[in-house]
């Protein structure tokens, strides 16, 4: 078999492991579906190549409006990874990103860290449980069960969140191995995890619209009648979602 079709039959099985959760999935798109009815935002948060689940979820085709990606340059991994890895270490400075983004209440925040050891994506639940929020990650649960923590309080991600969306990639995120080569190879959790997040995002749209809200979604720009629809969103939500 090739790299390739053993890759896709390792993250296939993953897609498959991850319906298995599929109450907890149900419940994320009832949340998710709940802070919109209430006029609030879901803010997305991860470090490094983590970032790319906020980017994928906001402003984006097909993707509910009131989603706010929380992207500053002290977690991107341009221009430097390095100082993105020690970032993601440091506590006690996502406190201080959540106070600079548009919050209520209302609001509902969702963390990537697949293995849920580092101090940003904790100390980013604990700022959004402060402020009223409910909180669900995306997390490798046998991972994170195979590290320790890099928080003071000794507590992972899965620790401090409301809701826990299981990742099922393996240790180390890296999947396929061969003799010729000295490490493990080919990440899924992008694959996966994005996945996860997108049919979960779909699945709070239906329960928007069976409720009978009008429910906002973005329209591609490309698309004739795109930036007359996506005008009207991004004048109700600017100073609301921050990258707006």
């Amino acid at each position: 078999m090739k790299i390739i079709e053993r890759y896709y039959a390792e993250v296939e099985q993953q897609l498959q492991n991850s319906l298995k959760q599929e109450a907890e999935l149900e419940q994320a798109a009832e949340m998710i579906a709940a802070t919109v009815m209430n006029r609030g935002i879901v803010h997305v948060f991860g470090c490094g190549h983590s970032q790319m689940f906020g980017e994928e979820l906001c402003f984006r085709t097909g993707g509910l409006v009131p989603i706010n990606a929380i992207m500053i340059p002290q977690y991107n991994i341009y221009p430097q990874v390095r100082l993105s890895q020690l970032m993601e270490r440091n506590e006690g400075f996502a406190y201080g990103v959540l106070d600079a983004q548009y919050t209520t209440p209302a609001d509902t925040m969702v963390i990537v860290s697949v293995s849920g050891r580092n101090p940003a994506g904790i100390d980013m639940a604990l700022a959004a449980k402060e402020k009223g929020m409910n909180v669900i990650c995306l997390t490798s649960l046998d991972y994170t069960e195979k590290v320790s923590s890099r928080h003071s309080s000794g507590k992972k991600l899965k620790d401090v969140s409301d809701l826990v969306l299981d990742l099922p990639c393996v240790e180390g995120d890296a999947v396929l191995s061969d003799p010729s080569v000295k490490e493990r190879f080919c990440s899924t959790s992008t694959v996966v995890g994005m996945s996860i997040l997108i049919g979960v995002m779909g699945e709070a749209i239906v329960k928007l619209g069976k409720a009978g809200a009008d429910v906002p979604v973005w329209v591609s720009g490309n698309l004739d009648r795109g930036d007359q629809v996506n005008a009207a969103y991004l004048k109700q939500y600017k100073g609301k979602i921050d990258i707006l």
